[in-house]
């Protein structure tokens, strides 16, 4: 995180806003980038240089909005199938126990996944292209889509920026502290979600296991 803080903060502001919006856009198409620790930054630095809260989050919506609605019109052309030979090549991201979480998460909430999903780094990711695999109507998809999109941005730009002023004002030369504090917060959920997705990977491998112990195993004679 500091490295990518200290790179980030050679970039003039316009291409901190570019930056924002790409990473965010390709990262809700379906491709694991890191979204969340882009913005966090970028919040960050509107905190302490010229860079502003506002168009950072503006930045930040465009991409995830433009970016779920690519990623909806893959996953409506390619289908299922697509996402699982995706995950068959990216079992670390998109392997069965991530792609049956989110599904699970779209039975439970309908197209509201796509709203929720903003939120949790699996979903974020895999929010678009399921949506599309499982035929979600575009116009719904787009509503949650561009709310979700809209909540985390500015939620999270101006949760982080806002906390930082108050770090300036209070603690002066200690407010690195807040602001490393604010970033942890920022990526507490990725961690969450990566542990709770490692333990269903687990489990998944559990009853297979037992699954097939049970096939091999020969009928009772009645």
């Amino acid at each position: 995180m500091h490295h990518i803080e200290a790179w980030m903060g050679t970039l003039s502001p316009i291409w901190v806003y570019l930056l924002v919006g790409t990473v965010i856009g390709v990262e809700s198409m379906g491709v694991p980038l890191p979204g969340e620790i882009t913005l966090v930054t970028a919040s960050l630095l509107s905190v302490t240089t010229s860079v502003n809260p506002w168009v950072v989050a503006g930045a930040a919506s465009v991409g995830a909005i433009l970016g779920d609605s690519v990623g909806y019109l893959i996953g409506h052309r390619g289908g299922r199938a697509l996402l699982e030979r995706f995950g068959r090549r990216f079992p670390k991201h998109f392997g069965p126990a991530h792609l049956a979480k989110a599904e699970r998460a779209f039975q439970r909430w309908g197209v509201w996944a796509v709203f929720f999903g903003r939120f949790i780094a699996l979903l974020r990711i895999l929010a678009g292209p399921l949506a599309g695999a499982l035929r979600v109507p575009y116009g719904k998809f787009l509503i949650a889509n561009a709310l979700g999109g809209l909540t985390w941005s500015f939620g999270t730009v101006f949760a982080i920026y806002s906390l930082g002023r108050v770090a300036e004002k209070w603690l002066k030369d200690f407010s690195w502290v807040a602001l490393v504090l604010a970033a942890v917060a920022g990526l507490a959920t990725t961690i969450y979600v990566r542990r709770r997705a490692a333990a269903e990977a687990r489990a998944l491998r559990v009853e297979a296991g037992k699954a097939d112990k049970a096939d091999s195993e020969p009928a009772a004679t009645p």
